[in-house]
């Protein structure tokens, strides 16, 4: 049964954990989330590592637990909620024999479920000079399911990426103005990916009558990036704050199943085919600068940019990694290929906070992100440059230290996305592989929601 298989299998080409890193609309370009804290929501991260209002400096400039005395706690969680939905009208596929129809299929649906951020983040001082701090935060992550029916189902199905990433850090100050930080973003990921296989140009005509093949996809892997950061206080009244990250390379390694593959000659009957692989997935570096300035006692603004070298992500392999597999069983050679060819990437947020009471504060913030998808937009990644909105407010007591935030955003689409799928050549990764191909504009919106209770000790 296995040397039957083979030959089938040589056909499938299992799509990759593309799908695992779908920057759906909540993400801040890539696969980055922006939900990572209620306190930066509140004005859409606008000077986020030049604002140390609390312990979740520790993530957006290390540098900034040096502003921060004694010791200081903040945890809460966002909630996610994306519309994202191909319009039936603009939906035009074609398989890899093009003659061969597709079965009765819908437009998929909303591809996208609510999900739940949670975070935490913890400063201590150590004396004048030196501070520590720790983190735990969901740096990337999604989750997508289109219908069992979906026209596109031979490019796309269900899709998810989980991501925790445990952050220790460290702070010197020299006294005078200058803080320097330096922290680690130990990273933890898992994906999954799965997709129907169109064996329309190899299997026999009887194989059309069987359930179609399914490919699903497992795996995880640990890594780590490094994040160091500068806080200048000018004066009284305005400040800045640089922080930049390392990138890395995660290998994700799990297993690859193909369940419902006809076997030759025959094809009136199936196998399941399982291999071990490795999905080397790229983490790219980032640079961010954040502006703070008190224009009154009671009225701060905040201004930032974010670079991120997303053009690092030129494509995404499943690799076999089993000599005794039943899809490629040669350790080294690549299964799948997938052309991405992302384009580096800006995010701009501008933000203000209005103290109008002693113990409570008005937020409000604007981001425009950039997608990095460019020319390459799947049915896993249907992407648009899109505007942040976002509105927050905080109470604090500040006798007992106790402060709680909350934040609202909303994220508004330049454009539908224009989805454009194919198959692409190993060696050649602009040359179509096959005639199979995807087409589809899909509306996107999405909202998010955030709370924090913070504590300084």
């Amino acid at each position: 049964m296995h040397n039957k298989a083979r030959p089938i299998t040589q056909a499938i080409r299992i799509v990759s954990l593309t799908g695992a890193l779908v920057p759906t609309a909540v993400l801040a370009g890539g696969f980055s989330l922006n939900e990572q804290s209620a306190s930066a929501m509140g004005t859409a991260n606008a000077g986020a590592a030049a604002n140390p209002e609390n312990a979740t400096i520790v993530l957006f400039n290390p540098a900034g637990m040096s502003q921060l005395s004694g010791t200081n706690l903040s945890f809460g969680a966002a909630v996610l909620d994306i519309d994202a939905e191909a319009r039936g009208d603009s939906i035009a596929v074609t398989r890899k024999n093009p003659s061969v129809p597709v079965r009765p299929a819908s437009d998929g649906g909303d591809i996208a479920d609510p999900a739940v951020l949670p975070n935490l983040y913890l400063s201590h001082e150590i004396n004048d000079t030196v501070d520590v701090g720790f983190g735990i935060h969901a740096p990337y992550g999604l989750a997508a399911d289109y219908d069992n029916d979906f026209a596109g189902r031979y490019f796309a199905d269900k899709t998810e990426l989980k991501a925790i990433a445990f952050t220790p850090a460290i702070s010197v100050s020299n006294g005078e103005g200058l803080s320097m930080g330096a922290g680690l973003n130990i990273i933890y990921a898992e994906g999954r990916l799965s997709r129907y296989q169109d064996l329309s140009a190899t299997a026999g005509p009887a194989s059309l009558a069987l359930p179609e093949p399914y490919a699903d996809i497992e795996g995880d892997d640990i890594g780590v990036t490094a994040r160091v950061g500068f806080l200048y206080e000018l004066s009284d009244r305005t400040q800045f704050g640089l922080t930049a990250q390392t990138g890395t390379e995660l290998e994700l390694k799990g297993e690859a199943e193909i369940s419902n593959v006809p076997v030759a000659p025959t094809y009136t009957r199936t196998t399941t085919l399982t291999e071990k692989v490795t999905v080397p997935l790229a983490i790219p570096e980032t640079i961010t600068l954040g502006a703070r300035h008190r224009l009154t006692d009671e009225v701060t603004l905040l201004a930032g940019a974010t670079y991120a070298k997303w053009s690092r992500f030129e494509e995404l392999d499943i690799i076999s990694r089993d000599p005794d597999g039943e899809i490629a069983g040669v350790p080294g050679a690549t299964i799948t290929h997938i052309t991405e060819k992302w384009k580096n990437t800006w995010q701009f947020n501008v933000g203000g906070i209005w103290q109008a009471t002693p113990a409570w504060a008005l937020k409000a913030g604007y981001a425009w992100d950039e997608s990095p998808v460019d020319d390459y937009v799947t049915a896993r990644i249907p992407s648009e440059d899109r505007h942040w909105l976002t509105l927050g407010t905080q109470w604090k007591d500040v006798r007992s230290g106790w402060a709680v935030d909350a934040a609202v955003g909303t994220l508004i689409f330049a454009d539908d996305a224009e989805v454009n799928d194919r198959e692409y050549q190993h060696a050649s990764p602009t040359v179509p592989a096959s005639p199979a191909s995807f087409e589809g504009a899909y509306e996107l919106s999405a909202w998010s929601a955030s709370v924090q209770v913070s504590k300084a000790f």
